[in-house]
């Protein structure tokens, strides 16, 4: 190469180059040898002034790369008018307010078709018992059409006491308009005893009534006013019942309030309890029972009456626990009282009875309640009682092998058995025990 013999010959073995040579064509030799260097030809490549380039060497593959300052032209600012303003607010309002229409209604077309809203247990309305029960009328609907045919019931009773002094005891229940005659169904227990009954209608209209007949194993009984053109109720179909439909009591709670309203849902079905005795199957209520309320009507969501209500279940911790006579099978006694004056099928005795605490007058006076309870025969009726050899008077110390100790334990063991069932009485007759088998006749007489 031309020109670099002279600078082979000055080059020192080990001598430093500087690297900025490379920057240089002129100082670069094939030996990489130092040469002469001018520093006032050294730029730094990212340094441009007034948009001077700097220039890099292309050899060994590297580019030229040119290195310019950029100006900004400044952008021209946007202006509004008062009248442009004004229309883009109110467009943005309009648009806000289609949005937020336009949600609402696909929201509620949501809701509408869940299944929730179908079936009535979940309304965007708002949680009402017609909604959770599947109710097809309200509360207030179910009242205007059943209230016409509940009654209220008083009774009056003759009483002795221990001193063999008469007094009145005055009773009260419900009652419900079968016929639009006058028929009413009532309990048993509200009139059994009764000198005297007066039913008082909804229109607050009172009659004296008359007993038709009475069933004490279902504790149904039916009485006869002198009307017409009453509000008779329609009946339900208690064997279609379901926990969690709609239950509404309407009577005559405390005696005094008749009328009431109070409502709920059926509990259970076909409770077996024992009352007074008598083993009943009966529907459960949370709806509010009180005394009074016995005889009343319970009624379903369509207002049609599915239950006579019979009892509570009483007691400091007890809550929401009322019975009723199901309607199909309280329908049925009072429908066979009023044709025959008895219900076909039930067992009996042909006995009747009394029962004595076995308290002589010391013990009553000082309320000795250690005293026990005893159940003598009243009466001897009945063809197969007759022919057993039962006398008045004999007392009645078991019968099937249980101890009586109360006229209820004695019935709860006879309306337990079938017609045609053999019992085994035990009884003292003066001062002898004895025993006697008796076989159970049909109820023909209330």
């Amino acid at each position: 190469m031309n020109g670099t013999a002279s600078q082979q010959s000055s080059r020192q073995p080990g001598s430093f180059r500087d690297p900025r040579d490379n920057f240089r064509k002129d100082s670069i030799d094939s030996d990489y040898n130092y040469t002469n260097y001018n520093y006032s030809s050294y730029r730094d490549p990212d340094y441009s002034k007034q948009g001077d380039s700097a220039s890099w060497d292309n050899q060994n593959g590297l580019g030229k790369i040119h290195k310019k300052k950029r100006t900004h032209k400044p952008s021209p600012p946007v202006t509004f008018t008062r009248r442009s303003l004004a229309l883009i607010i109110t467009c943005c309002l309009v648009l806000s307010a289609a949005l937020g229409f336009g949600g609402a209604a696909l929201g509620n077309a949501i809701f509408d078709d869940s299944p929730a809203e179908k079936t009535g247990s979940v309304k965007t309305t708002g949680y009402t018992l017609e909604d959770a029960t599947g109710s097809n009328m309200t509360v207030q609907e179910i009242t205007e059409a059943a209230k016409s045919s509940v009654v209220e019931i008083k009774t009056e009773s003759v009483s002795s006491d221990s001193w063999m002094q008469q007094y009145v005891t005055e009773g009260a229940g419900s009652g419900v308009i079968i016929t639009n005659d006058g028929y009413i169904v009532t309990n048993n227990h509200v009139i059994e005893g009764a000198s005297k009954i007066v039913v008082t209608t909804a229109d607050q209209k009172e009659y004296e009534a008359k007993l038709v007949g009475t069933d004490s194993i279902t504790d149904v009984a039916v009485l006869k006013i002198d009307a017409s053109g009453l509000t008779p109720a329609t009946y339900g179909n208690s064997d279609q019942l379901a926990v969690g439909d709609m239950a509404v009591a309407i009577g005559n709670p405390l005696g005094e309030l008749g009328g009431t309203v109070t409502a709920g849902i059926i509990s259970a079905l076909d409770r077996e309890l024992v009352i007074d005795g008598k083993t009943m199957t009966l529907l459960q209520t949370d709806s509010s029972i009180n005394p009074g309320n016995s005889g009343g009507g319970l009624f379903n969501g369509d207002g049609q009456l599915i239950g006579i209500v019979v009892a509570k279940s009483s007691g400091s911790d007890v809550e929401g626990l009322g019975f009723a006579i199901p309607i199909n099978k309280a329908a049925d006694v009072a429908q066979q009282i009023i044709d025959k004056g008895y219900v076909s099928g039930q067992p009996s005795t042909g006995m009747s009875y009394t029962e004595s605490s076995g308290q002589n007058s010391v013990d009553r006076l000082f309320n000795n309640s250690q005293s026990t309870a005893n159940v003598y025969i009243a009466s001897v009726d009945g063809t197969n009682a007759k022919n057993a050899g039962f006398q008045k008077g004999d007392r009645v110390v078991s019968v099937d092998g249980t101890e009586i100790t109360s006229f209820n334990e004695l019935s709860s063991i006879v309306t337990s058995h079938k017609v045609g069932d053999k019992l085994k009485y035990t009884i003292i007759r003066n001062g002898q025990t004895m025993d006697i088998t008796l076989e159970l006749e049909e109820k023909t007489a209330s």
